[in-house]
C-alpha cells in the first residue's frame, strides 16, 4: 500500500506544478490599461485631426485604430507609433467632409484581454466656423542652429475661450519628461487676446 501511495504523488506532481506555474505566469501578466485616450476633435475641411493613445499592460499591449467597426486603411489616415510602444497617434489629413466625421475607435489588447476608447471627429467647412473658433495667428519658423547653442520655438493662437496650445514633434505629442533636451516654457496670454507658447531646444549636438 505504502508503494501503491508513493506511485500516486509522482502522477500529480507534474500537474501541481504546471498549475503553479500558470498561477504564477497569470499573476505578474496584466490587462490593458489606458494611460491616454483620444479626445473628440473638430477640425477644418482640408486641415489636419491627430488622435493619440496610450495603453500599459503586461505583454504591452498593441495599439489598433477603426472607424465605424473597420481597421483604417486609407492614404490619408496615418498611423505613427511611439518608439516605446506604449501607444500611437492617428492623423488625418486633408480632413474632407462629410467623409471623415465619423466615431474612431483605439484598441489596445494583449493575451490577457482587450478595451476600447472611442473619440468623435467633426469636419467644418470654413464657412460654418463659429465666432471664437481658435486660428494659428503665428506657426513655428524652420531655424538653423549651431551646436551646443540652444534654440527658442514660438506659436500664437487666438480664440475665445483662450485656446490651449500642443506641440508635435515628428507627428507625436512632446513629453517634456522623455525629451531631456525640449522644454515648453509657460503659455502665457497677450494684451491683445492671443496665446502664446514658447518650445525651449537646448543643447544640440
Amino acid at each position: 500500500m505504502a508503494r501503491g501511495h508513493m506511485i500516486y504523488r509522482s502522477a500529480y506532481q507534474p500537474v501541481l506544478l504546471i498549475l503553479l506555474s500558470a498561477l504564477q505566469l497569470a499573476h505578474m501578466q496584466s490587462a490593458p490599461r489606458f494611460t491616454r485616450t483620444p479626445t473628440d476633435q473638430i477640425g477644418v475641411q482640408g486641415g489636419v485631426a491627430s488622435f493619440v493613445c496610450q495603453a500599459t499592460g503586461d505583454p504591452q499591449p498593441k495599439i489598433t485604430w477603426s472607424r465605424k467597426g473597420k481597421k483604417v486603411t486609407n492614404q490619408r489616415f496615418e498611423v505613427i507609433e511611439f518608439e516605446d510602444g506604449s501607444g500611437s497617434a492617428l492623423r488625418v489629413q486633408p480632413l474632407r467632409t462629410p467623409r471623415d466625421e465619423a466615431i474612431y475607435e483605439c484598441v489596445a489588447s494583449n493575451e490577457i484581454g482587450e478595451i476600447t476608447a472611442s473619440t468623435r471627429l467633426s469636419v467644418l467647412r470654413e464657412d460654418q466656423l463659429p465666432a471664437g473658433f481658435p486660428s494659428i495667428d503665428m506657426g513655428p519658423q524652420l531655424k538653423v542652429v549651431e551646436r551646443s547653442r540652444t534654440a527658442t520655438m514660438l506659436c500664437a493662437a487666438s480664440g475665445t475661450p483662450d485656446p490651449e496650445i500642443t506641440w508635435f514633434k515628428d507627428f507625436l505629442p512632446i513629453d517634456t519628461h522623455t525629451h531631456g533636451r525640449i522644454k515648453q516654457l509657460r503659455s502665457g496670454v497677450c494684451a491683445e487676446g492671443v496665446t502664446l507658447s514658447r518650445l525651449l531646444f537646448s543643447s544640440f549636438v
